[in-house]
C-alpha cells in the first residue's frame, strides 16, 4: 500500500474550501482521470475513472465527516482499494490549509506500474493544485453539505 500526502493553502475561508469539497460531483472539474462522480446518498459515491487508458468504476463510503474540519472515506468493493482523509485548517479569515492523505492499494498491473513510477503521487499533487486554482478562481463554492457523519452511523439519505 502506498501513502500519498499533499497540502495546499487556498485563498478562501475554511467554510468555502470545505463546502466545495463536499460537492463530489464537481471533482471531474479539477481531478485528472476522474470522468464522473455520482453522489448516491450522504455517505456513498459512485466513481468512474480512466487512468492510463484503463476505465474503472468503484464506490466510496464516507466514514467520518465534520464540517470545516475533515472528511474521511474508503472504497467499498472494487479492484483497487483506498482510504483517505482531507483536513481543513483555518489559517486566517481568508486562507485555509487543505491536507489530503490517501492510502492506495493499486488493483491492476497498470495501476501498480503507475504507482511504482510515482505517477499516482504526482497526480494527487496535481489534483490539489487544480483544486486550489478552481476554488480561488471561483471565489465561492458551487454548493454545500454541512451534515455530520460519525464512524458507525447508519447510512443516511437526503
Amino acid at each position: 500500500m502506498s501513502t500519498v500526502k499533499e497540502t495546499v493553502e487556498v485563498e478562501v475561508p475554511v467554510h468555502t474550501a470545505y463546502n466545495q469539497w463536499t460537492q463530489f460531483e464537481q471533482f471531474p472539474q479539477f481531478m485528472e482521470g476522474v470522468e464522473e462522480v455520482r453522489q448516491l446518498d450522504d455517505r456513498h459515491n459512485h466513481w468512474t475513472t480512466k487512468i492510463g487508458g484503463v476505465k474503472r468504476e468503484f464506490d466510496t463510503e464516507i466514514v467520518d465527516q465534520l464540517p470545516d474540519e475533515r472528511i474521511t472515506w474508503r472504497t467499498v468493493g472494487g479492484e483497487a482499494q483506498q482510504k483517505g482523509s482531507v483536513r481543513f485548517e483555518r489559517v486566517d479569515d481568508t486562507h485555509t490549509r487543505v491536507e489530503l492523505v490517501m492510502d492506495i492499494e493499486p488493483g491492476g498491473m497498470v495501476e501498480k506500474g503507475a504507482d511504482a513510477l510515482g505517477m499516482i503521487d504526482r497526480r494527487v499533487k496535481g489534483d490539489m493544485r487544480r483544486f486550489k486554482d478552481y476554488i480561488e478562481h471561483r471565489g465561492d463554492e458551487t454548493g454545500a453539505w454541512r451534515g455530520r457523519i460519525r464512524p458507525g452511523d447508519p447510512g443516511q439519505t437526503h
